[in-house]
This record gives C-alpha cells, structure tokens and sequence, in this order.
C-alpha cells in the first residue's frame, strides 16, 4: 500500500507548478519508462503493478531502480491515464542547459510559442529522428515535462536537450556564432530552391500565430514548404518534419 502524504506528493506532479517546485516529473508506460531507465535521466521511484513490475524489472535492475509493487487501484491514482497505468516513474529534471551555438555541421529547432502537447512531443520525437540533439524554446512554449509531453515524445524528450530562452536573444547570439537562422513562413522561397546551410537554427511558429513580430524583424532567411494542393496550412509538426527532410538531403 501506498502512504496518503506519499499518493498526495505523486499526484501533485500532475500540476505545473509542482513539477517546476521539486524538479520532478511522471514518466508512464511501458516505452516510455524503458526509455527513462535506459537514459542519463535519474528515476527517483518506480511503481508497478505485478504486471508491470515483470515486464520492467531487467531493465531496473540495470538501472538500479526499486519497484514498488502497488495495486491496480492505487496506480490508478498515481497515473494520468484513463486505462492501463500499471507503470508511474518520478523522474529527477536535468538541469537546464547553458547557452552553446550550433557546432560545425549541426542543425538545431527553435520553437515560438507552441502551446499544444502533442505537437511539443511531437517535435522533439521529429528532432530525435533526424538527429537534431538540442531544441530552443520561447518561454511561452509548452513545458516538455507535462504528462502529455512526455507521452507524445515516446522516449525522445530523454535525447534531446531542450532550453527555454528568449528566442530574438539567442537567436542573434547564434547568428554571430556563423549559424544560418532559417525562419519556416509561407511567404518565404521554397526550401527546395535554397541553400540550407550548417550550422544552422530552424525556427517554427505556432500554425494559428505563426512566428512573433521579433523574430519577423530577424535578419534571417525565410523558406517555405511548397503547396500543391488547397489545404490552408500545415500544422508545426507537419512543417518541421518536411523541412528537416530537406536539411537533411542537402547535407548529404
């Protein structure tokens, strides 16, 4: 069984404003959690059901983990899912990143004021695949540790870096590092017809606000996704991953 003060202390990781007072987030599901146990992430506790508990235990073990073993009911409690929490991780928050311009041939994301979760998860799972190691993010951003977030990531949030920084500020410091800033806009030339050069930061806007008015003013290249058909616009995640695919056929 589970102690009342100790369920009260999970479950307050549910909230934003507990995560970011104890630095301490959920991690649930089977990937997931082998992901977390699999990574430089440290895992405070880990709670199971019987099930749960023998799926994961090789993978605690190697971590040196304990697993709690707790009823159904009460894992129930401690998860945010609807159905199916048999695997509930209090994971310890990496300290954020300092500043570090892209290195030679590096591609980073920096995102403005992406609010939904799963198109955060979905962009540090796009960031993963094509081996984009470091995201910046506006302060307005979603945060990375939301249940939602984490689950959307299935395990990349615990391969990319990400740092939450003014965006015009780090931007034009990276600019003076020698980096191409490359801001996704429809009114920009198709990335097919520029040169996407390394270093180099793509920055992404909100499909409903699309980028800020500072980052507008930027000095900086625009490039597009071309459109064939009638669709209005593409959601960020949609847009990233096609530009990404470009960077990354020109850097080959």
């Amino acid at each position: 069984m589970i102690g009342q003060a100790e369920l009260k202390r999970v479950r307050a990781l549910h909230q934003k404003k507990f995560r970011t007072h104890t630095k301490r987030f959920l991690v649930q599901g089977r990937k997931v959690v082998t992901e977390l146990l699999g990574s430089s992430v440290k895992t405070e506790t880990l709670y199971a059901t019987q099930e749960g508990a023998d799926f994961i235990r090789s993978s605690a073990e190697r971590a040196k983990v304990p697993v709690r073993i707790l009823p159904e009911h009460d894992l129930n409690k401690l998860g945010t899912f609807e159905t199916g929490n048999e695997l509930v991780a209090v994971a310890i928050e990496p300290s954020a990143p300092d500043f570090r311009p892209p290195g030679q041939g590096e591609l980073m994301l920096a995102l403005d004021d992406i609010h939904d979760p799963r198109n955060m998860g979905g962009l540090l799972r796009i960031a993963d695949w094509f081996g984009v190691s470091r995201v910046l993010c506006s302060p307005d951003c979603m945060e990375i540790y939301n249940p939602k977030v984490v689950q959307s990531t299935m395990g990349s949030i615990f391969r990319v870096q990400v740092r939450y920084t003014p965006l015009a500020e780090e931007l034009q410091r990276c600019a003076m590092s020698g980096a191409g800033i490359f801001l996704a806009n429809m009114e920009g030339v198709p990335a097919f017809e520029a040169k996407l050069s390394r270093p180099a930061v793509l920055v992404l806007g909100s499909e409903s606000h699309g980028l800020s008015d500072a980052l507008r003013a930027m000095k900086a290249t625009l490039i597009s996704i071309p459109r064939v058909g009638h669709a209005e616009s593409l959601n960020v995640a949609m847009a990233a991953a096609a530009l990404c695919t470009e960077f990354s056929r020109q850097s080959r």
